[in-house]
């Protein structure tokens, strides 16, 4: 059996990975744009210099050899004829497949802002190319305006200030990180931030970007009327998935490929995991995705059913925060508990008894539990009403086989 998978990213090797294991006579081959492995969680580490290129790949120097698998790098596939199984490259060679994973991932996008959009000095932050445009530029300028407050533009701007730049982090939302926290924990990472000495202004958009005689930005004026003086911009306020190669109307698609829960695209024998499909833009859920997929190119029936216990880990400027499954409560039908002391914030979030989020912010002991109390549906019913003394050890029991289990029947 021949699987192709387009993309080297955590989704495309988690379902390399585990093709190999499923599938001893699979052929697999991986085809990417990339010419290396690495961890785009981790860019931000090369550009402030605390890790190198090579120190943020997320597998063995041997991965491929080991497993019998062919890597294509440096590749791009630019057509598909899913009628012939069949996959066109940039060089003009082409691959065939019994089954097809697209796991391409996606591309950042600059906003169509007058005198932003084609600016030399606005960059973004999806691979190594980007890194290295961002880190020259960063050796000349003295202000950098970071476009989006979410965790890939928090990490551009920590990166920039450890570099000793001059950094302002503009978000349209009402707060920084507004798709994984909620209002209190994203005020800690703004306070973190403005002590770092960074400028944060939410609530706001760019309308407009003022160029140099040589063509550059030079400031952008914001939607309140503020003007930020600025040497370079970097632009992490949304992206696309990387699937130029489809043409119109030969899979369904709705800004993402849309998939089921075997990631089956609309196309036989055709799957699509990691952001290519819209469902969860963190690097747990593209995993997931990859190894969901891989079994079910491989015969071994299994669902994606874990949307629900999505889990962000975020560590910037000294502070972590874990949140896991909802951010916060959707209605007046869920309930809230929360401890707010010295800094550390817990918040857990319930639903009849049962626990649907939670956020740990400064002391993120027992995040690994609550992982899996969300994960399991499990209701809790506390004695002292108290959940934040909750352990491990108020969940495991043993079963009628004398194995210990998790649940919550140990209360």
């Amino acid at each position: 059996m021949k699987y192709v998978i387009i993309g080297a990213g955590a989704a495309g090797i988690s379902a390399a990975g585990k093709i190999s294991e499923l599938d001893k006579r699979a052929e697999v081959t991986v085809i990417s744009a990339d010419e290396a492995v690495y961890s785009r969680c981790m860019l931000h580490h090369v550009i402030s210099g605390r890790r190198t290129a090579e120190t943020i790949s997320f597998v063995d120097k041997d991965f491929f050899d080991k497993r019998g698998i062919t890597w294509l790098k440096g590749k791009r596939v630019t057509g598909a004829d899913f009628q012939k199984r069949q996959l066109t490259l940039s060089d003009g060679t082409s691959v065939g497949y019994n089954r097809l994973l697209i796991a391409a991932g996606s591309k950042a996008s600059v906003p169509p802002v007058k005198g932003v959009a084609g600016a030399g000095n606005v960059f973004t932050l999806r691979d190594l190319q980007d890194v290295e445009r961002i880190s020259a530029a960063a050796e000349k300028a003295k202000k950098a305006v970071v476009l989006g407050g979410g965790l890939v533009g928090l990490d551009a701007a920590s990166a920039l200030l450890e570099k000793g730049l001059d950094v302002s982090v503009v978000e349209m939302a009402d707060r920084v990180l507004p798709l994984q926290l909620d209002s209190q924990a994203a005020l800690g990472y703004e306070e973190a931030f403005k002590k770092a000495g960074a400028g944060i202004y939410t609530g706001v958009s760019v309308t407009e970007g003022v160029r140099d005689t040589a063509g550059a930005v030079s400031a952008l004026k914001l939607s309140d009327g503020t003007v930020l003086p600025c040497d370079m911009v970097v632009a992490a306020a949304g992206v696309r998935p990387n699937v130029e190669f489809l043409e119109a109307g030969t899979i369904d698609f709705d800004r993402e490929i849309t998939v089921d829960d075997r990631m089956r695209t609309s196309v036989p024998y055709v799957y699509a995991a990691g952001d290519v499909t819209g469902l969860s833009a963190i690097w747990p859920s593209a995993v997931k995705q990859g190894v969901v997929a891989a079994c079910n190119m491989t015969g071994n029936d299994k669902r994606y059913e874990d949307y629900f216990t999505a889990k962000n880990s975020i560590s910037l400027l000294g502070l972590d925060t874990v949140s896991v499954g909802l951010p916060s409560a959707p209605d007046d039908s869920y309930t809230t508990e929360v401890y707010l002391k010295d800094g550390v914030y817990k918040k857990i979030i319930f639903k009849d008894g049962v626990v649907c989020g939670v956020i740990l912010q400064k002391d993120i002991a027992r995040s690994g539990f609550w992982t899996q109390v969300i994960k399991n549906k499990e209701k809790l019913e506390l004695p002292d009403g108290n959940p934040f003394k909750v352990t491990y050890a108020d969940f495991y029991n043993i079963d009628s086989r004398g194995s210990f289990r998790f649940g919550a029947a140990a209360l």
